[in-house]
């Protein structure tokens, strides 16, 4: 199949009321509820953090110890745009063990988190006004991104009989214009569910055989409770698959991030790369190679037992006191409950809960429109007998 990358996009004027494309982005309602938070610890009070999805585990120490060894040798240097050649390598690797994929490591490009990967694979994929289709709900950073790069962000409405996923019977009802492109999610923020291989797969070929532009979202891959998750890459070579440090190997504040880019994009992607930000942290890519030491990686899956039995501890008790939970969490550590039962407004109910229990949560809207006065999203980075301390604190909450 013959495919062409595609101009990047350029800004427009006039985007925003005041005349610039960053007037149109939209807050992220859950910094509201985490800057209150912190208000009220200030002031004494305890809280407990649900709101915020950060890994609570420190970074491995392999990782740390490779990043001071690197720094003894007194060369942070700039790598090439791309990236450390090793780490690229390695990432390749890391693809063939896990997934059964070949990816020449010269599709893959590290970025300054996967905001970085989004950047690159956004500005090579988008010109002015072309519709990018969203899960709602979804991710809310995917819609200022496309917006930041002259794109249509538009919702498609995904609810618990897709699992909370896009599927290529919505892509094909929303697609839009002459190129279909989307941003897909899994295991999804912010509802913790995990997207069916088949459910890829089809997926997958149809944007393949519409030479349409995915990008799969693969961040959270690592964090399963089940079955392993599928990569796009399994399906397919021509979509932009993202992934990072950030979440599975628990180095969130290093900020490095990979993706994987279809072979026709990788001259226009490095480009990009050269100049919006030369290259990613240093002392990062070098830490990152220790990442994938049979040390760490042994660390890393004690993490993974440990968020799953977080999961079934915060999953059993919510249900127990009445939220709804329409679709197994089976992935990253969210939960999207349900919490009409007890209110029919879930911003009022989290600042509620927060000012009054001490427990900060996230309300539905900052992930789209899709019945967000419904939900709520719990992040159980916090150990058991801290969630153990939240849920009684709700329990009292919502006896009244």
């Amino acid at each position: 199949m013959n495919r062409r990358p595609h101009e990047a996009g350029q800004a427009t004027r006039g985007a925003g009321h005041g005349g610039c494309l960053a007037d149109a982005i939209r807050p992220f309602h859950v910094m509201e509820i985490l800057a209150r938070a912190r208000q009220l610890e200030a002031s004494g009070r305890s809280i407990v953090h649900l709101e915020i999805g950060e890994p609570d585990f420190p970074t491995p120490e392999a990782v740390n110890a490779a990043a001071v060894r690197f720094l003894a040798g007194g060369q942070v240097r700039y790598t090439p745009a791309a990236g450390l050649p090793e780490l690229r390598e390695r990432i390749a690797g890391y693809y063939a063990e896990r997934y059964g994929v070949a990816v020449a490591p010269q599709r893959i490009f590290l970025t300054p988190g996967a905001s970085g990967a989004f950047s690159l694979a956004l500005a090579v994929a988008l010109s002015p006004g072309r519709r990018v289709m969203l899960a709602d709900p979804g991710y809310p950073c995917y819609s200022n991104f496309v917006r930041l790069y002259s794109g249509d962000p538009h919702a498609v409405p995904v609810g618990p009989e897709q699992e909370f996923h896009l599927n290529a019977a919505s892509c094909r009802a929303h697609r839009g214009g002459d190129v279909p492109v989307a941003i897909s999610a899994s295991p999804s923020n912010p509802t913790g569910t995990v997207m069916r291989a088949a459910v890829l797969r089809e997926l997958v070929e149809w944007f393949e055989a519409e030479q349409g532009i995915l990008i799969s979202d693969e961040i959270y891959h690592g964090l399963e409770y089940g079955g392993r998750s599928a990569s796009a890459l399994e399906f397919g070579e021509h979509a932009f698959v993202v992934n990072s440090f950030s979440k599975y190997f628990g180095m969130t504040g290093w900020r490095l991030g990979w993706v994987v880019v279809p072979e026709a994009y990788t001259a226009a992607v490095e480009r990009v790369a050269q100049n919006i930000f030369i290259s990613a942290p240093t002392i990062s890519q070098y830490a990152a190679l220790a990442a994938f030491s049979e040390e760490c990686l042994a660390e890393l899956e004690r993490r993974r037992r440990a968020f799953e039995a977080r999961r079934d501890f915060l999953w059993g008790e919510l249900v127990k006191l009445g939220f709804g939970v329409p679709v197994q969490p089976s992935g990253a550590f969210y939960i999207y409950a349900d919490c009409s039962p007890f209110t029919e407004d879930s911003a009022e109910f989290a600042s509620s809960l927060l000012e009054r229990a001490g427990v900060a949560v996230t309300p539905g809207k900052d992930f789209g429109a899709q019945a967000p006065e419904r939900y709520l999203r719990f992040a159980y980075t916090a150990d058991v007998p801290v969630l153990r301390e939240a849920v009684e604190r709700i329990r009292r909450f919502v006896a009244g």
